[in-house]
C-alpha cells in the first residue's frame, strides 16, 4: 500500500474492493482462493493465505461470476499480492 513517501505508480486508480475468487494455475490443476482488495480495469490487490506455490502468471475468477482475468504478478508483501491484468495468450494455464 503507497504511503506519503511512496509515489504512486499505477496509471490509473484502484477503488477498494471485497471479492471472493480463485486463483487457477497448474494448467488448471491448483486452485487457491483469494480475496480482491482493489480493482481496476488494468490490475488489483489480492489478499491471500499462502504464497507458496503461487507462480508468476495464473488465472483470477471471482466467486460472483464475470470474465476471468489473467495475471502477471508485479510484487509480493505478507499475505498480498499485486497483479496486472494481461491478455489470455500470455499467461500459461
Amino acid at each position: 500500500m503507497a504511503d506519503s513517501r511512496t509515489p504512486e505508480r499505477r496509471s490509473e486508480l484502484r477503488p477498494r474492493a471485497l471479492k471472493a475468487a480463485r486463483l487457477i494455475f497448474n494448467h488448471r490443476s491448483s486452485v487457491m482462493s483469494c480475496t480482491v482488495r482493489n480493482l481496476s480495469s488494468k490490475g488489483a490487490k489480492l489478499i491471500v493465505d499462502s504464497q507458496v506455490g503461487l507462480p508468476n502468471t495464473f488465472e483470477l475468477v471471482f466467486e460472483a461470476g464475470g470474465e476471468p482475468r489473467f495475471c502477471q504478478v508485479i510484487w509480493r508483501r505478507d499475505g498480498e499480492v499485486g497483479v496486472t491484468f494481461v491478455k489470455a495468450g500470455t499467461a500459461p494455464g
